[in-house]
């Protein structure tokens, strides 16, 4: 792992220069759409890591997302409105480290994420690790909702992107479908895991996953994962169908639950599981999503090196 001297940058976007430290031959990810109000300390936490790299891919921004990833980024890249899946291959394919890591605005890293995350997938021999998340949010009822059902729920065990280190080559092999405009991380592991990748989830690393605030940012959130579910379906048929049992297990898990301990929260799970079916209807019915026949998409990455 070389060493070098390399920018650092300051809040006001005045750079500094650090002393010369072992940086992690780590390309870091982060795409970003008007994230003005949570990339600041999400790169702030990114540049504290010590990766080689940082890449920031802007969804065309109408704020101040740019220019404050421009005090932070190695680059800050446009996907011309192509998206978060697009956004994350087209990171990956500028990337010039051996290793990617794909890391959402909603993230911030403790200090040694990347090099836990790094440690541990060379320990246990994994192409590809996820750092566990702990949701926090904001007081109102919707906020304080979203948290206490991404804590409970069983998502928080299920392999994703957001906070997520791969071989570099590994990544590259299977690609994002970049016509998932949400959901491409559920495209993405169920690809992954038929195909024997070598992926997990992190034992160790736990970092905070911010929501924001309000009835919108939550329906917005279960349109999305429900619009993903419907992508999957339709892009793969009949064997990905049990994928579409989820909202219901979460609903009726958590209306459950809510009556026991908190019901309060009878309402929210209600209205996450009708929203999540009518984001699956508008995936299903997702023309941009093509049905795929090949095998090859299933095919596992094997090392030429």
């Amino acid at each position: 792992m070389a060493s070098y001297l390399r920018p650092g940058r300051l809040g006001s976007g005045s750079p500094i220069v650090t002393s010369a430290v072992a940086r992690l031959p780590i390309s870091v990810v982060v795409p970003a759409r008007n994230a003005g109000d949570f990339i600041e300390a999400c790169l702030a936490a990114v540049l504290r890591n010590r990766p080689a790299e940082i890449i920031v891919v802007d969804g065309r921004s109408e704020d101040d997302t740019v220019e404050i990833a421009r005090r932070y980024a190695d680059s800050v890249l446009s996907d011309e409105g192509g998206g978060v899946a697009y956004a994350r291959q087209m990171g990956a394919e500028a990337a010039e480290q051996p290793y990617v890591a794909f890391v959402d605005v909603d993230i911030e890293l403790t200090d040694t994420a990347l090099a836990d995350l790094f440690t541990e997938l060379k320990d246990r021999k994994l192409e590809a690790i996820q750092a566990q998340l702990r949701s926090v949010g904001g007081k109102d009822y919707w906020s304080r909702a979203l948290v206490s059902h991404h804590r409970g729920g069983r998502s928080k065990h299920w392999f994703g992107l957001v906070a997520s280190l791969f071989l570099r080559e590994v990544f590259l092999h299977y690609g994002m479908d970049s016509a998932f405009s949400s959901g491409e991380d559920i495209e993405l592991r169920y690809r992954l895991e038929k195909s024997g990748a070598k992926i997990g989830l992190s034992d160790k690393v736990v970092v905070p996953h911010r929501f924001g605030s309000g009835f919108n940012f939550a329906l917005g959130q279960w349109m999305a994962d429900g619009s993903g579910l419907g992508r999957v379906v339709r892009k793969f048929g009949w064997p990905a169908a049990t994928t579409l049992l989820i909202p219901a297990g979460g609903a009726v898990l958590g209306i459950g639950r809510s009556l026991l301990r908190r019901p309060q929260f009878v309402p929210y799970y209600a209205l996450y599981g009708a929203c999540n079916y009518a984001g699956i209807v508008h995936g299903l019915l997702d023309k941009k999503v093509q049905r795929s026949r090949s095998v090859k998409q299933f095919e596992p990455y094997r090392d030429h090196s």
